[in-house]
């Protein structure tokens, strides 16, 4: 489920990309409220995925997205050896591990967009059979992608939290929201 972002400030494109980033990394998180580790970890589904795992994925693409766009390598180099690694919590990683690091990631990614000098600027693809060679992407492209790749596990996260325990994307929504009110302090 999608919480709407605020109204577009008039010609604030990356303002509103950013928060429409935001609003979807928002359901990821939801879907992870009040969930155990070792729930974080369960599969409920055939296709293997788990709400840790994908918490883990979007943040390492995230951060992949960041490095390629300054023209550094990823911090972690992912390949058809090792990519289904980067849906699964190892040992030592924990959710509130990966939230406090996709946190992080987020503030870099919003700082690298409102830094540039344009949203045209470019930088190269990696060479993978996916790109095409030799090709070029905007920051725009950058944003965009990086909605796309987390609306898309989003949705796979309100699944997953539906089949450990039943909660909607509605309910947690309003658990979130119960969250919220009861850490302000009284006025």
């Amino acid at each position: 489920m999608v919480t709407h972002v605020g109204a577009e400030a008039p010609g604030d494109e990356r303002g509103a990309l950013l928060a429409f980033l935001e609003e979807q990394r928002g359901g990821i998180r939801r879907a992870l409220l009040g969930v155990t580790e070792e729930q974080a970890r369960t599969r409920p589904s055939a296709s293997g995925l788990s709400l840790g795992g994908l918490l883990k994925h979007v943040a390492e693409v995230e951060q992949a997205w960041q490095a390629r766009a300054r023209q550094e390598p990823p911090a972690v180099h992912r390949d058809q050896s090792n990519w289904q690694e980067c849906f699964e919590l190892t040992d030592d990683e924990t959710v509130a591990g990966q939230l406090a690091y996709w946190a992080e990631l987020a503030a870099e990614t919003e700082k690298l967009i409102r830094s540039a000098p344009s949203l045209d600027d470019t930088f190269p693809l990696p060479s993978a059979p996916w790109f095409p060679p030799d090709g070029a992407v905007s920051l725009r492209w950058l944003c965009l992608h990086l909605i796309r790749e987390t609306a898309r596990h989003a949705g796979h996260a309100d699944i997953i939290r539906e089949s450990l325990d039943g909660r909607t994307a509605f309910e947690l929504v309003a658990l979130e929201e119960q969250q919220s009110e009861s850490q302000q302090p009284e006025s």
